[in-house]
């Protein structure tokens, strides 16, 4: 059966223009809208997660503390449970809720930090969930047979790792 001419010009002109705009968006390189656009979202996406997790933190520590803050003189609350192992580092400071209610942690740490971390909550007997981590930061929830753990760690501006441990009984 013979085609028209007429019938094979929209095809043509559909696979032409995607062609085109393929070729345009990947043309570029690391410097395509594509990339730009990619790479956007998701500096976007930590911004607002890191947001987000440090007001989880602010609001986590206003109410297990009943407003009292989180401590800044390098020492953790004496009922900080001993089965939540902390990573390698300083501590720079914690708090405590009334009859144990949650406890926060802050440990000043290396950039890279996450995944020593998480190991020793896994090999405590933790199980991970919600993990995401890159070489400078990283984040998840972690929980045991007692307490759930909300870690953090995150690198601010003038490259000081941070790692911030919510500790709330299951």
């Amino acid at each position: 059966m013979l085609t028209s001419p007429k019938s094979l010009l929209r095809p043509i002109a559909a696979l032409a223009l995607s062609a085109g705009l393929v070729g345009g968006l990947t043309a570029c390189g690391s410097g395509s809208p594509v990339d730009n656009i990619v790479g956007g979202a998701i500096d976007s996406s930590v911004e607002g997660l890191t947001g987000t997790v440090q007001q989880a933190v602010e609001d986590a520590a206003g109410e297990v503390l009943g407003g009292a803050g989180v401590t800044t003189d390098g020492t953790l609350p004496e009922s900080f449970p001993a089965d939540v192992p902390l990573v390698e580092g300083t501590v720079r400071g914690g708090g405590s809720g009334p009859e144990g209610s949650g406890w926060v942690a802050q440990v000043t740490v290396a950039p890279d930090a996450f995944a020593a971390a998480q190991q020793r909550l896994e090999q405590a007997g933790y199980t991970a969930s919600g993990v995401d981590s890159d070489a400078d930061s990283g984040f998840g929830t972690f929980t045991g047979s007692t307490y759930r753990v909300l870690l953090t760690v995150s690198t601010d501006t003038e490259g000081v790792s941070t790692a911030t441990y919510v500790v709330t009984p299951v």
